[in-house]
């Protein structure tokens, strides 16, 4: 495996601020990728669209919303208007 691509099963942290609060994520770097790409898309920063995440949550732990989050937008990109 190249020295650049995490094992698979890895999880790789990031810290944010989020609503004035630091916090650590835990996500495997596909995840990550997938919503750095979906920042770029929308030319925002990371830490603004995981902040808009976190706003609309809904109860569930942060990190398990990121991963749904990325699922849904990979089900709404594959099957526009549905």
């Amino acid at each position: 495996m190249s020295a650049g691509i995490a094992k698979p099963g890895r999880l790789k942290k990031r810290s944010f601020s989020i609503a004035g609060h630091r916090t650590s994520i835990a996500l495997e770097p596909e995840f990550w990728g997938a919503l750095e790409t979906e920042a770029r898309g929308k030319a925002i920063a990371l830490a603004a669209l995981v902040a808009r995440i976190d706003e609309s949550r809904a109860g569930r732990n942060l990190a398990s919303a990121l991963r749904v989050h990325v699922l849904r937008h990979a089900l709404e990109k594959a099957a526009p208007g549905t």
